[in-house]
């Protein structure tokens, strides 16, 4: 005899990120922070394109990663600034990730990045998950959540204010904190990169930045930054033949010969001559 087993009993699925809020519902706390996690993003593009051929990596930026099933949802989450994930899909079932679920992906973030606006007292929060003696579950720290729970292998903590830059390495079951290399930047092995503090203008914002290097020291530009220099090769080009073209044309050279010599055409050889 076949006994069927009771529906109501079955657990229900694990919610998903279509199913989770996608924000706490509290502010920014600085006009620094979006363009912060942009400028990180924009120049890490060729990096990660070199490391992710197949384009399977996700970039979180202020987004929720879920780590327990809470009531409301959102005290299940922690939202890191800035965070990568390496070998996960960018999108879910053909849609855009609202949030980064750690029950349904099972692969953690290599590094999270928190832009602290105070003295960082919040991010270094090492507070456990525990219950008070009402029963009540207290809100664990996030420093402890990264460390005991998601397991981020890099953890770096910007302040803000201070210009001052830690980094954490995940080992043997905690986080000991980093020291910086003979450039001030932290090397982050796995991804072939050194993150520091670049002083410079950005978006209209003159100050401190949070900028990745590669492992010998070259900061990696970000698209708007290569199109610059870009700009100013050509024009430095182009100054080298306008300065070329009367010399060879006073050795007897004719227009076509400058032409062929430089690599232009008759028509650039005469305007710019």
């Amino acid at each position: 005899m076949t006994q069927s087993l009771d529906p109501t009993l079955i657990p229900p699925a694990f919610p998903d990120h279509t199913q989770l809020p996608e924000s706490d519902g509290t502010f920014v706390k600085n006009f620094q922070e979006h363009p912060q996690s942009i400028v990180l993003t924009d120049s890490l593009e060729s990096t990660l394109q070199a490391l992710h051929p197949d384009g399977q990596y996700a970039i979180g930026q202020d987004c929720g990663i879920y780590w327990r099933e809470t009531d409301p949802p959102e005290r299940g989450a922690e939202a890191p600034d800035w965070f990568y994930v390496p070998n996960v899909p960018p999108k879910l079932d053909g849609q855009y990730r609202r949030s980064y679920v750690l029950w349904r992906e099972y692969t953690a973030p290599l590094i999270a990045i928190e832009f602290a606006s105070g003295d960082g007292s919040e991010e270094r929060d090492p507070t456990p998950l525990s219950r008070s003696p009402e029963g009540v579950r207290q809100k664990p720290g996030k420093f402890w959540v990264y460390e005991q729970i998601i397991r981020i292998p890099y953890y770096a903590i910007y302040l803000i204010q201070t210009h001052e830059l830690e980094m954490y390495h995940w080992l043997d079951g905690r986080y000991y904190p980093l020291e910086p290399n003979d450039r001030g930047h932290y090397p982050i092995p796995p991804m072939g990169v050194e993150l520091g503090v670049w002083e410079g203008s950005y978006q209209n914002q003159t100050q401190h930045w949070l900028r990745w290097w590669d492992n010998q020291g070259n900061l990696l530009l970000t698209g708007s930054e290569l199109a610059k220099l870009e700009r100013q090769r050509a024009e430095r080009a182009e100054q080298s033949q306008r300065a070329a073209i009367p010399k060879l044309l006073s050795m007897g050279l004719s227009i076509e010969q400058v032409a062929e010599a430089l690599s232009l055409s008759v028509e650039d050889v005469e305007r710019l001559g």
